[in-house]
């Protein structure tokens, strides 16, 4: 079963190793780059880690920490923007993809912000293909992936629902605090 964990302070160093494998083994799929991030000092990454909008993702099979990462931001109200997504390569396959992806689609339901954005690298067809069984769909909308403008991105957009008497989710396959 796969346990997902909201960031907290003293998983800053957890959070940094997870998001620079993620960088050095797809450069293709982020926006930044491991030769950036690598350079970061210790209090961003606490920064970061204290900021309540990543959420990590581990397998009881696997002990050498976390094999996912996801991380949201509201920068547009009424939008919660799916960042920083990754599942380390001997992970992938057992949902834990899936899971970290519903962690932040009921992020947004428990905040009662109606959509959930994101953008893939046009060329990730594993990923893109994650989020649209995920209920997510194309919006139209490209633009160059910032990390390098070679690779094209697309938007993709799900509707968050309020669950009908207003609670949340039961989460009996994937627990998280």
């Amino acid at each position: 079963m796969t346990e997902l964990r909201t960031v907290g302070a003293d998983d800053w160093q957890a959070m940094r190793d997870i998001r620079l494998d993620a960088l050095r083994e797809a450069p293709y799929a982020f926006a930044s780059t491991y030769a950036r991030e690598a350079a970061y000092p210790e209090q961003t990454w606490r920064e970061r880690a204290t900021s309540g909008n990543s959420i990590v993702a581990y397998l009881p099979e696997f002990d050498r920490g976390p094999v996912g990462l996801v991380a949201s931001i509201q920068e547009i109200p009424g939008e919660l923007e799916l960042v920083s997504m990754w599942v380390r390569p001997q992970a992938r396959g057992r949902q834990v993809g899936s899971a970290l992806v519903e962690a932040i689609v009921e992020r947004a339901r428990r905040s009662r912000v109606p959509r959930v954005h994101l953008w893939v690298t046009e060329s990730n067809k594993p990923a893109r293909g994650l989020y649209e069984r995920c209920g997510f769909n194309p919006t139209g909308e490209r633009q160059p992936l910032p990390s390098d403008p070679a690779l094209m991105e697309l938007a993709l957009n799900r509707t968050v629902a309020p669950k009908p008497d207003g609670g949340t989710l039961n989460r009996t396959v994937v627990p998280w605090s």
